[in-house]
């Protein structure tokens, strides 16, 4: 897993915004002629959210989730000049430089609960991998998630890891229960937690998890000020995620309890 890697594209053309999300993502092509989902380092939470985006698909792809493939997406300066939309023309000249980006998934269909159920261990990975990476945002009203050639995908990772916006007490974070898994939308079919709980916490080893974070780009970085060197700050990604897993009970029965309270 050291050699992990994420291809690098040049976006060469802006076709639509996607303006569900409060970050505008949109839908570009790159110079590898595919179409991709682009998320903006200019956006609002800046490249936080893309870092989190990162770590939680690299993460479920890892465990053998179903993730669209994720790349680094180069904007060039000039790119923005031609836009007529002043917002939009703001935001591209804000995210000059290395953005990220998800194949377009061309056709699917966002998952709906009432439409479609999912089985009872897949629904407990998707659960136990929101509590590990603290993914407040795979509700009933927002499922991130998509069907596709009748396969559920996961999407949008950015609101995962969100101790990473202050940094405070964020070793104690590491070690705390996800509390808001009672509103997960997969939680009433997750009746396999234990056994998946056993099968990830040895998949995910401390070995997978410094690759994943050794994919930061460095100037996704250049902004904090928390620690002194974008190294410190890599190392704390990895400390939060090792000392998740080491204490990963902690979240499995407050899970299980929300199931019980739940059904």
């Amino acid at each position: 897993m050291n050699d992990l890697q994420l291809r690098t594209v040049n976006v060469t053309r802006y076709v639509t915004p996607l303006r569900e999300g409060g970050s505008m993502p949109a839908i570009a092509e790159a110079d590898d002629n595919f179409l991709y989902v682009l998320k903006f380092r200019g956006a609002g939470q800046g490249t936080r959210a893309l870092i989190a985006e990162l770590i939680g698909g690299e993460i479920a792809r890892i465990l053998g989730l179903r993730v669209p493939e994720l790349v680094f997406a180069n904007l060039d300066e000039a790119f923005g000049r031609t836009e007529p939309d002043e917002e939009i023309q703001d935001l591209l000249k804000s995210s000059v430089g290395l953005n990220l980006a998800l194949h377009y998934l061309s056709g699917a269909i966002t998952f709906d609960p009432t439409v479609t159920t999912v089985d009872a261990r897949l629904a407990s990975q998707i659960v136990w991998l929101d509590c590990f990476l603290t993914n407040m945002d795979r509700t009933c009203r927002n499922t991130n998630m998509l069907i596709w050639h009748k396969e559920l995908w996961l999407i949008d990772h950015g609101a995962s890891l969100y101790f990473h916006h202050s940094w405070q007490n964020w070793q104690e974070q590491a070690i705390k229960p996800f509390f808001l898994v009672k509103d997960h939308v997969l939680l009433r079919w997750a009746t396999e937690l234990e056994s998946v709980h056993d099968e990830f916490t040895k998949m995910l080893t401390p070995e997978k998890i410094a690759a994943v974070i050794n994919l930061i780009p460095d100037d996704w970085l250049e902004s904090e000020t928390t620690f002194e060197t974008k190294e410190d700050y890599r190392k704390a990604y990895i400390y939060f995620l090792s000392e998740r897993l080491s204490h990963s009970d902690i979240f499995l029965k407050e899970a299980q309890h929300a199931r019980e309270v739940l059904i």
